[in-house]
């Protein structure tokens, strides 16, 4: 038995049957002494209660003060693009126009935003939409199948000319594998899905990648470093320096840089881990 352990209910409960058998003298002051630790205990209750309530006043406290910094920072930016002040001291910069209205709405359901907080990076292009909602899942997951509302969109002659899938037009045919079986790639940009329609539902899957490219691992000085090869035309290779410290993260640079300068090619890429270390 732990002394120092606080005593739970059933401990309680046979504390007070043993005061109850006590000599009549010992059995009043006792149980008096017993009522106050009883007491003390709830109260202690009550403040651990109070304090879990506080923190989670403190939570919303502070989920709405990084929604506020959010729509300062909108604020900001749009002071910018409409007047081209930065208040920094820089040079002001010619004003725009059409800066978007940011709300409280858009900042707390904002898909983007929220990537954004959990450290991800943005695509440099939009994904595809389901039912009006950015579809990030789908270009995300490598391994990804999912039942689709979808339309094949047909001209005059009867032959394929575009697909309509969860409400997104932009979906572009690369390739009719037969009158029910296509692949697909929105608008001209990253992975290649393969679509399959019957006459009662319609499956969207990822294509495995095409291509693979390398990444060296090279250490020199004590430094590591990770490059991206990749190959310009037969005879030119480019190497790509990439900002990684792991080969997670040298993965997921090579992507981002992939989806920057070759967005129709993104998520067609595997790479092969080339470790020059060992």
């Amino acid at each position: 038995m732990n002394d120092a352990a606080p005593l739970d209910a059933d401990e309680l409960m046979n504390l007070s049957d043993r005061i109850e058998r006590l000599p009549p003298d010992d059995a009043e002051w006792v149980g008096r002494l017993f009522a106050e630790c009883l007491r003390a205990r709830m109260h202690e209750a009550e403040l651990l209660a109070g304090q879990m309530d506080d923190a989670q006043d403190a939570g919303h406290d502070i989920e709405s003060q990084l929604a506020q910094v959010a729509l300062d920072t909108a604020e900001w930016l749009k002071t910018l693009w409409n007047v081209g002040y930065m208040g920094a001291g820089n040079f002001p910069a010619q004003p725009r126009s059409a800066f978007p209205l940011v709300e409280l709405e858009d900042v707390l359901k904002s898909s983007l935003f929220a990537r954004i907080r959990e450290g991800k990076r943005p695509l440099p292009f939009p994904p595809p939409t389901r039912q009006g909602s950015p579809w990030h899942d789908l270009i995300e997951k490598t391994e990804a199948r999912y039942h689709v509302d979808a339309e094949v969109l047909r001209g005059e002659d009867g032959h394929a000319v575009g697909v309509l899938i969860e409400g997104d037009n932009g979906w572009q045919i690369a390739e009719s594998v037969s009158d029910r079986e296509y692949l697909v790639q929105h608008r001209g940009q990253g992975p290649l899905f393969r679509l399959q329609v019957d006459d009662f539902d319609a499956q969207l899957t990822r294509e495995p990648p095409r291509w693979t490219r390398r990444i060296r691992l090279q250490e020199r000085g004590g430094l590591r470093s990770f490059t991206l090869e990749w190959s310009k035309d037969e005879t030119q290779t480019q190497a790509v320096p990439l900002r990684a410290t792991h080969w997670e993260r040298a993965e997921s640079e090579a992507s981002y840089w992939i989806a920057a300068n070759h967005p129709q090619l993104y998520g067609q890429v595997s790479f092969e881990r080339i470790d020059q270390t060992l």
